[in-house]
């Protein structure tokens, strides 16, 4: 979500290139996913299709969540098929720094994620 864009892309390529296809979805609203989870589970009055939609089912594999936030704000998604879920993101603020050293430093960069989707494969 935000500015990791890029990275998730180029983890995504890489984890191709070593036979490991990612799927990859920019959540732009994670308040629509959220209360979308919360009336699948009888919790809130809102539409559900669009989890169908963006998480279907038959392609419920791990889940690495990257948010240039805290990386809780994600999280919920893996109930969505309750699957294994990393969630990476900032959890310490102040630091400052070129783009590349401060993801790197909050373990937000395409290494970080690819470890990440390795780990929960493995």
């Amino acid at each position: 979500m935000g500015a990791v864009v890029p990275e998730a892309p180029a983890a995504a390529d890489r984890l191709a290139q070593v036979g490991l296809p990612a799927d990859m979805v920019c959540v732009t609203s994670p308040d629509l996913l959220y209360q979308a989870v919360r009336a699948r589970q009888g919790h809130e009055r809102a539409e559900s299709w669009v989890l169908d939609q963006v998480f279907p089912a038959e392609r419920a594999t791990p889940l690495v969540t990257v948010l240039d936030g805290h990386p809780h704000t994600l999280a919920f998604l893996a109930t969505i098929n309750r699957v294994p879920v990393s969630s990476l993101g900032v959890t310490r603020f102040g630091q400052s720094g070129g783009l590349e050293d401060v993801y790197r430093h909050h373990g937000l960069d395409a290494d970080s994620i690819i470890r990440a989707a390795l780990d929960l494969t493995s």
